[in-house]
């Protein structure tokens, strides 16, 4: 069922970032940091993937999700909703019931057998897909799902997450380059704001957070380096 419900970014943002912590979705360590896919240090992390186990919470985001996409990129704009493999996929299958939209998903690489497609389920030429996705931190991922659904003569101009890192500023114009526009919940800055408001975590390990955010590249070059 479509959302009838509105409420501000601001307020979307905000309660996103509280249901993230409060499922121990997002966890601070400054002084043991996690090693992202990159193979950098960062002392934040956030895992997506743990709010298919909360329903309630679950829910509440794809209506929020479902709320930004009409509300930013317009209530017919789309005829499939794509999810990118794995974290995706779940995601997507939400949303486009809630659109009433089919639904697709887009493999990171051709499977090596039977048909060798990237794209599984029914996508043809001409619809408008929106991709789904539960995040991202530069958009290189995204990039590489929209050229598999481009490729099958459908088009692709949007791109929906639950958490944008908003940390790289290359981020939006790499993708807007690419003629790709970015939706998203909530950011590291939304989760900072009401870490602090919850008293989620001490001061000095925020501190040392907000240190990172503001500046990603340095902080990490330096702990490589030690």
């Amino acid at each position: 069922m479509i959302p009838s419900s509105y409420p501000s970014k601001e307020e979307i943002a905000r309660l996103s970032a509280r249901m993230l912590l409060e499922i121990g979705a997002v966890d601070f360590n400054s002084e043991q940091p996690f090693i992202l896919a990159s193979g950098r240090p960062s002392p934040s992390y956030v895992d997506c993937r743990k709010l298919i186990s909360f329903p309630r919470i679950r829910s509440a985001l794809m209506d929020f999700l479902t709320i930004t996409i009409m509300r930013d990129a317009g209530f017919e704009t789309f005829d499939n909703i794509a999810g990118g493999e794995t974290a995706g996929i779940p995601f997507s299958a939400f949303v486009a019931e809630r659109m009433a939209l089919p639904m697709t998903y887009v493999r990171k690489k051709p499977k090596g057998y039977g048909r060798n497609a990237r794209i599984e389920g029914v996508m043809t030429e001409g619809q408008r897909v929106l991709l789904v996705e539960d995040m991202t931190t530069d958009g290189g991922s995204k990039l590489s799902f929209v050229k598999a659904i481009r490729e099958t003569g459908a088009s692709c101009a949007h791109t929906a997450l639950i958490f944008y890192y908003d940390i790289f500023p290359e981020t939006i114009k790499r993708l807007g380059d690419n003629g790709i526009e970015l939706h998203y919940l909530c950011t590291w800055w939304d989760v900072l704001a009401e870490a602090r408001s919850q008293d989620s975590f001490d001061e000095t390990t925020l501190t040392e957070v907000e240190n990172f955010l503001n500046n990603p590249r340095a902080w990490q070059e330096t702990r490589m380096t030690n």
